[in-house]
């Protein structure tokens, strides 16, 4: 498991519960089943509405996404690929058939494989850019319930406090029950907008993460795939491959990226 999405969501909702008891608040006061009930009952309800049944019995395969962690990385390819050219240059790519027997990933083993069955090198990017393609989105598909679901929350928390502050001004014998009752219906907002920003948004930009890292992970291994058909030379595949980890590190260090982060971490 990615313990950092686990802590990520832990602390948001810990931070939050702090806050509100520091401030002279009572834990019985954030406990409102009814509140609940409407906010994310009402946001299932209107996720599974939004989606066909097909779609929404991909959610545990995107939770897996969201909090799992990953295998291999990225440098490790990188010299399974080297290696790879290293022994094609050297015996040619038929010597690579063993090779691609059972391998873990299924991307590049259908690459190789293609490449030893001796498919045209066009065809071969084709194939393998069309499959990424189908990654690319079935990653997003993964993220847009999460997103509708953050979407639905809140509007979910609005109506359970429209509903609760109805039943306050239909009864207004007792105006010294008014100030817990109006902040018993506000309870509603908070699950919603909290649950929006603090758990299913979180997590499609989780999935849109990993789906970005493995939508990259696969364009390396196409650039592998076609250097080793085309013969060249194993340091030129090295100095290639090495681009992509590169510029992902680049990626990440740069301003707008730490600000984004700082913004998603607020």
């Amino acid at each position: 498991m990615d313990i950092a999405t686990l802590i990520g969501i832990i602390a948001g909702i810990a931070a939050v519960i702090s806050g509100f008891l520091w401030e002279g608040g009572h834990m019985s006061g954030l406990l409102q089943k009814t509140a609940a009930l409407i906010v994310f009952g009402g946001t299932i309800a209107a996720v599974v509405a939004s989606f066909p049944a097909h779609r929404l019995r991909t959610i545990p395969a995107a939770l897996r996404m969201a909090f799992g962690r990953r295998a291999q990385d990225s440098k490790q390819w990188v010299e399974e690929l080297i290696e790879m050219s290293s022994i094609a240059r050297r015996s040619g790519v038929l010597a690579l058939e063993r090779r691609v027997v059972d391998h873990p990933h299924p991307f590049l083993q259908d690459g190789i494989q293609m490449v030893v069955d001796g498919t045209d090198p066009d065809v071969v990017r084709q194939i393998l850019e069309m499959e990424i393609d189908s990654v690319e989105q079935k990653h997003e598909n993964y993220a847009k319930i999460f997103e509708s679901a953050g979407g639905y929350a809140p509007t979910m928390g609005i109506i359970g406090t429209v509903m609760g502050l109805i039943q306050v001004l239909g009864s207004l014998t007792d105006p010294t029950g008014l100030g817990p009752a109006i902040a018993v219906a506000f309870t509603a907002t908070l699950y919603g907008v909290a649950s929006a920003n603090l758990i299913f948004l979180p997590i499609a930009s989780k999935i849109k993460s990993r789906g970005a890292d493995e939508v990259q992970e696969m364009e390396m291994m196409l650039e592998g795939v076609l250097a080793i058909q085309n013969g060249e030379n194993p340091q030129l595949v090295r100095k290639r491959l090495e681009s992509f980890t590169l510029s992902h590190r680049q990626v990440l260090q740069s301003p707008l990226a730490k600000e984004g982060l700082d913004e998603s971490s607020q």
